[in-house]
Parts: C-alpha cells; structure tokens; sequence
C-alpha cells in the first residue's frame, strides 16, 4: 500500500487513560484535538516527512481505511500539526 499526491498515510498511536486531577477520565471525555499517529507511507509530492515519523493530525482530517485486516487513516499532509 503507498499513498500517492499529498496523502498520507498513518496509523494511530494508542494512548493510555488521562488523569484529570487524580480522577482517570474514560473515553467518553476527549478533550484533545490532536491525534498522535506513525506515518505508515507518504505520497510522491509530500515534502518533509517520511516513513516511520511520529505526527500529531487534527482528529476531525481524513478518513479511515483499512488494509489487510488492520485499520488505518488517510490524512492530507496540510493536517499535520506537528512532528515529533
């Protein structure tokens, strides 16, 4: 599988629960914007990021897909926040 143009391709990296002043808040309670995902394949035209780089993406980009069995997202490289 390889993403092609400016697409992304990445996998979403699970996080443990978050404490809220000693309170562990369940998945019900998502305060963040930002996802933390590895980049699974960059598309040809994408520039400044490649394989296996850690990326934090707006939670409302992309689509999900999936692929042999296993789940991943299509994001456009214009929804990349920040990389780690």
């Amino acid at each position: 599988m390889k993403a092609v143009n400016y697409y992304i391709i990445i996998e979403n990296i699970k996080t443990g629960p978050k404490k809220v002043k000693g309170l562990i808040m369940t998945d019900l309670y998502d305060d963040d914007r930002y996802i933390k995902a590895k980049i699974i394949s960059v598309g040809n035209l994408v520039e400044g990021l490649k394989d296996e780089d850690i990326i934090y993406y707006d939670k409302h980009a992309g689509h999900a897909i999936s692929w042999e069995d296993n789940n991943y997202h299509v994001i456009l490289s214009k929804d990349v926040v920040l990389i780690e």
